[in-house]
C-alpha cells in the first residue's frame, strides 16, 4: 500500500516531519518498506528565478548566438550567451543562475557552470520549457507575461506543489483498518494522543454541500436487494448535469504519488475516496439504468456478462451481480460493465456505495482473474459503517468538480445492521500476555484513542465494544495486540529470563478517586488529610455519634459523622494565618449508629471560602458563592457521565441549600455554612460546602454509560432573549419549563443576567436568557431558529406569565 505524506498530513491535527512519521508508522505495526520524493515537475525547478532581459546583442563570433544582460533580482546583473532565436530585450524569461541543477524533460540532469562560449562569460542559462520539465517545446526561450516580477523563485511564479513522499507500507492481511488515508492517520493520532499526553482526533473531510441536499426525499432510482447474505447495506445518491472532464491538478497529482493515473473527474473521485475512506464506490450512467431501478441478486450459471474491458465472461451462480430491470450492468464490488460506465457524453450520474460479503468477492475475483482495487479491500474487509461518509464526500467532490447537482433522496437500503463485537479482557491477561505491566488508565486511555468504547469496567478488566472498522478484533488477544501496537512495538521489553510477574490488579474504586482528585485539581482545588476523629462538641443535638471509648483527649472524642467541620479546621487555621482564599477537598470516611449498628460511609467533601478569581488590574476579584461550588459539581457530575440527577433547592429556615437525587437517594448536598457553625470555628466569611456519598456517586457512574458522537461539523446558531417575570419564579422554574419542550436542536441554554429595578414593575425582575441550537446533519435555516425560538418565548408567557423584552 502507498500513502501520500501530504494527504495524511490533512487529517492530522498537527504536522509530523516525514521521518519522524515513518517511524511511527514503523513502530504501529504499519512497516514502512521505502519513502520516495515525488514532485510534480522534476527537481521542482529548485534555484530557477524570474529574470528579465536588459540587454541583448549578437555574438562578435557566432551568428545563432546572441550576447545578454539578465537581471535576476541580485544587485548587479549577469551576462549569459543565449543560442534561442527568439531572445530579445525587455522579455520576462526563466533563469537558471550558476549553481542549480537543471531537470530537463528528456535526459539526465545537468549542472549550470560559469563558462566562455566563442570568447564570451556567461554566467548561466535563460530557459526553454524542455529544459526545465515544464513541456516538450525547444523551438524558444519560455517568454512569460510583462508582469511576471523580477527575482521571484520559478517554483513560486509557476505554483509547483510542495514535495510530496510516496510512503510504501507492508500491509498485512489482518490490518484492513488501516487501508486507507484517514484509517493510518486514525492510528497515528492514537498514538500521539499516547506519547505526547493531549487527544489527537482524525480531521475528517467535509461534506459540506449535503446540508443543503433534501437526502429524505424518496429517491430516483430505487434499489433492490435480493442476494443479502452477500450485499447487507447498499446506498446511493443521484447528481444530474455532470460535466465529465479532466481533474483538477491537485487531484491529479495526489493519484499520481500513489501510482495511479488520472482517467477524468468523476472516476478520479472514486478513486481518490476509495483511498481516502478504504471504501470502493462505483459510478454509473444514470441514464443507462433500465426503469430506474437497480437489484443486486445473484444470476443464473453462465449468463454472460460484457465488462469495462470488452471481454465477454459466464458468470458463476454465486457471482454477485448489480442488475437494472434489463439485466446486469456489474460484478458487484469487483469490475463495471462496458454499457453502464461513465464516458465523455455523460451527464447524470448515480453513485453507488455498498458492504459486499469478503467471502464471495474473493471467490469471484479470483475466478475470473479481475484483481481491482475494489476487489482487494472488499476481500480484506471494510467498515460497514463508512459506507453514508465515503459516499457523501464523494457526491460533494462530484458537485464542487464536476458542478454536479445532487438530486433529492438518498437511498440506504440496511435490512440487518451490523451488530457490534464486544469482547471481555482482564488487566491480569493483558499483563501476562504483553509482559507489561501496564497501569490501568493508560490500558483504557490507547482503547479509546483506538476507537474502543468502554462499556463495563470492574476491579478485574473490561467489557469494550470493537469500532466497527476493526473488522479482525474479536478476542482478547487482540485487544492486547491493539495496546501493544499503539504503545510502539519498539517498546517491548525483552528480558533476558521470561517470567510472569503477578500483581493484584488495583482497585477501581482507587483509580476513580486518582481521576476525581486530578480533575479538581484543575480545577484549582487542593486535597487535604483531616482527623477522623474529632470533638463531640462540633454535634451538641446529634444523637447518633459513633464514640471512642478509649479516646486519647476529651477535645477527640468521636469518630466524625460529616467532613464538614474537618474542613472548617483546616480554614480557621488558614485564616489566622491571612490565607484566605480557600478551595479544598477530602477523600473520607463518615461514622454513625443506627438501631445499635455502626454505619461507615465513603464520602467525598469540598469547600470553598474567600475569593475564587484574584483581583488583577483589568479585573475585579470574584467571591466564593454556592454557584461557584453548583459548577463544580456541574463539572464531576458530566465527567462521570452521570444523569438523571434531579436538584432540588433549599432555601427555608435561613438555608441556603442544594441537593442533587440518583434514584431518589440524595447523591450530594451543597450548602453555605450556617454563620452560628462559623462562629464556633471563629471564621469571619462565608464558607460554601458540599459532601458527596461516594459509595452511591460510584453505583451511579457505574450505571451511567458515557457515550461519544462526532464533533458537528456543521456551525452552531446562538440566540438571545430577555424576559421579564415575578421576583418570586426562579431560575428552576425556567428550566424546567425550558426542558419540557425536549427541543432536539436545543444543545445549551444558561442565564447570563439578572435585572430588578423599578422600571420592570413592582415585584418584577428580567432573566436574560442565550440559547445555542446545533444540528448534526446540516445547518440550521434561520426560518426554523425563529420557530424554536417562537417556541420557548410562548411556553414562557403560558406557563410562567413571562413578558418577552423588546
Amino acid at each position: 500500500m502507498i500513502i501520500s505524506y501530504q494527504w495524511l498530513l490533512e487529517y492530522l491535527p498537527e504536522a509530523v516531519p516525514v521521518n519522524e512519521l515513518s517511524n511511527i508508522l514503523t513502530s504501529i505495526g504499519l512497516e514502512v518498506e521505502a519513502v520516495e520524493a515525488v514532485e510534480s515537475i522534476p527537481g521542482g525547478l529548485d534555484g530557477l528565478v524570474i529574470g528579465e532581459v536588459l540587454t541583448c546583442q549578437k555574438h562578435p563570433n557566432a551568428d545563432k548566438l546572441s550576447v545578454t544582460t539578465v537581471s535576476i533580482g541580485s544587485p548587479s546583473p549577469v551576462q549569459i550567451v543565449c543560442g534561442a532565436p527568439n531572445v530579445a530585450a525587455g522579455q520576462k524569461v526563466v533563469v537558471a543562475p550558476v549553481g542549480t541543477t537543471v531537470h530537463p524533460t528528456e535526459g539526465a540532469p545537468f549542472l549550470i557552470k560559469n563558462a566562455k562560449i566563442r570568447g564570451e562569460e556567461s554566467a548561466g542559462m535563460i530557459c526553454a520549457e524542455d529544459e526545465i520539465g515544464l513541456g516538450k517545446s525547444h523551438a524558444g526561450i519560455m517568454i512569460l507575461p510583462p508582469d511576471a516580477v523580477v527575482g521571484t523563485l520559478a517554483k513560486e511564479y509557476f505554483k509547483i506543489p510542495e514535495t510530496d513522499f510516496a510512503i510504501h507500507i507492508g500491509l498485512t492481511p489482518n490490518r484492513s483498518d488501516a487501508n486507507s488515508h484517514i484509517g493510518v492517520a486514525r492510528d497515528v493520532c492514537a498514538y500521539l494522543t499516547h506519547h505526547r499526553g493531549n487527544r489527537h482526533i482524525v480531521k475528517l473531510p467535509e461534506t459540506g454541500v449535503m446540508a443543503t441536499a433534501d437526502l429524505a426525499a424518496t429517491p430516483i432510482i430505487k434499489v433492490h436487494i435480493e442476494a443479502t447474505e452477500a450485499c447487507p447495506r447498499y446506498a446511493g445518491i443521484s447528481l444530474r448535469n455532470v460535466k465529465v472532464g479532466p481533474s483538477p491538478e491537485w487531484l491529479q497529482q495526489r493519484l499520481h504519488t500513489i501510482g495511479m493515473r488520472s482517467i477524468n473527474n468523476i472516476v478520479d473521485i472514486t478513486n481518490y475516496v476509495l483511498h481516502e475512506y478504504g471504501q470502493p464506490l462505483h459510478a454509473f450512467d444514470a441514464d443507462k439504468i433500465g426503469g430506474k431501478e437497480i437489484n443486486v441478486r445473484f444470476l443464473p450459471a453462465a449468463t454472460v456478462f460484457t465488462a469495462l474491458d470488452g471481454k465477454e465472461r459466464k458468470l458463476q451462480d454465486n457471482d454477485l451481480m448489480i442488475c437494472d430491470a434489463n439485466g446486469p450492468m456489474a460484478i458487484g464490488g469487483v469490475f463495471g460493465g462496458l454499457n453502464s460506465g461513465i464516458s465523455e457524453g455523460t451527464t447524470n450520474v448515480f453513485l453507488e456505495s455498498a458492504y459486499f460479503d469478503p467471502k464471495h468477492i474473493r471467490r469471484t475475483s479470483l475466478h475470473h482473474g479481475l484483481r481491482t482495487d475494489a476487489a482487494t479491500h472488499f476481500e480484506k474487509g471494510v467498515d460497514i459503517n463508512n459506507v453514508l461518509p465515503a459516499l457523501k464526500r464523494a457526491a460533494t467532490l462530484i458537485a464542487e468538480l464536476a458542478g454536479g447537482e445532487i438530486l433529492p433522496g438518498i437511498t440506504d437500503e440496511y435490512p440487518s445492521p451490523l451488530q457490534p463485537t464486544t469482547v471481555n479482557v482482564t488487566y491480569s491477561y493483558i499483563q501476562k500476555l504483553s509482559g507489561k505491566a501496564y497501569h490501568h488508565v493508560a490500558i483504557q486511555e490507547i482503547l479509546i484513542a483506538s476507537g474502543f468504547e468502554i462499556m463495563h469496567e470492574t476491579k478485574e478488566g473490561l467489557t469494550l465494544k470493537v469500532p466497527s472498522n476493526k473488522t479482525d478484533v474479536s478476542q482478547p488477544a487482540d485487544i492486547v495486540e491493539e495496546i501493544l501496537r499503539i504503545d510502539g512495538l519498539d517498546n517491548i521489553h525483552i528480558p533476558g529470563r521470561l517470567h510472569i510477574a503477578l500483581t493484584k490488579p488495583m482497585h477501581s474504586d482507587r483509580n476513580a478517586r486518582e481521576r476525581m482528585a486530578e480533575l479538581l485539581c484543575g480545577m484549582g482545588m487542593q486535597e487535604i488529610v483531616t482527623n477522623s476523629i474529632v470533638n463531640s462538641k462540633y454535634y451538641p443535638e446529634n444523637t447518633s455519634l459513633v464514640k471512642m471509648i478509649n479516646s486519647l483527649s476529651s477535645e477527640l472524642n468521636v469518630m466524625r459523622p460529616s467532613m464538614q467541620e474537618g474542613g472548617l479546621e483546616v480554614i480557621q487555621y488558614n485564616c489566622n494565618r491571612k490565607s484566605q482564599d480557600l478551595s479544598l477537598f477530602e477523600f473520607g470516611n463518615t461514622y454513625a449508629t443506627y438501631s445499635g449498628k455502626y454505619v461507615q460511609e465513603a464520602a467525598l467533601g469540598l469547600w470553598i471560602t474567600g475569593n475564587v478569581t484574584a483581583g488583577q488590574w483589568n479585573q475585579k476579584s470574584q467571591p466564593a458563592s454556592i454557584f461557584h461550588l453548583k459548577g463544580i459539581l456541574g463539572n464531576l457530575l458530566n465527567y462521570a457521565g452521570i444523569s438523571n440527577t434531579p436538584v432540588a433547592y433549599n432555601n427555608a429556615d435561613g438555608n441556603n441549600e442544594i441537593v442533587w437525587k440518583w434514584k431518589n437517594q440524595t447523591l450530594c448536598v451543597a450548602k453555605q455554612v450556617v454563620a452560628a457553625t462559623l462562629g464556633r470555628f471563629d471564621i469571619k466569611q462565608d464558607v460554601f460546602f458540599a459532601q458527596i456519598q461516594w459509595d452511591l456517586w460510584m453505583k451511579a457512574q457505574a450505571a451511567n454509560k458515557i457515550s461519544y458522537r462526532e464533533v458537528p461539523k456543521f456551525p452552531a446558531v446562538r440566540r438571545d432573549i430577555a424576559i421579564i417575570i415575578d421576583s418570586a419564579v426562579s431560575y428552576k422554574q425556567v428550566q424546567e419549563t425550558t426542558e419540557q419542550l425536549k427541543l432536539e436542536q436545543l444543545q445549551s441554554y444558561n442565564l447570563f443576567d439578572v435585572f430588578e429595578s423599578e422600571k420592570l414593575g413592582q415585584g418584577k425582575k428580567s432573566y436574560a436568557l442565550s440559547y445555542t441550537f446545533q444540528l448534526q446533519d446540516r445547518t440550521l435555516t434561520d426560518t426554523e431558529t425563529e420557530q424554536l425560538m417562537r417556541q420557548l418565548m410562548d411556553v414562557y408567557k403560558n406557563k410562567l406569565g413571562a413578558q418577552i423584552r423588546e
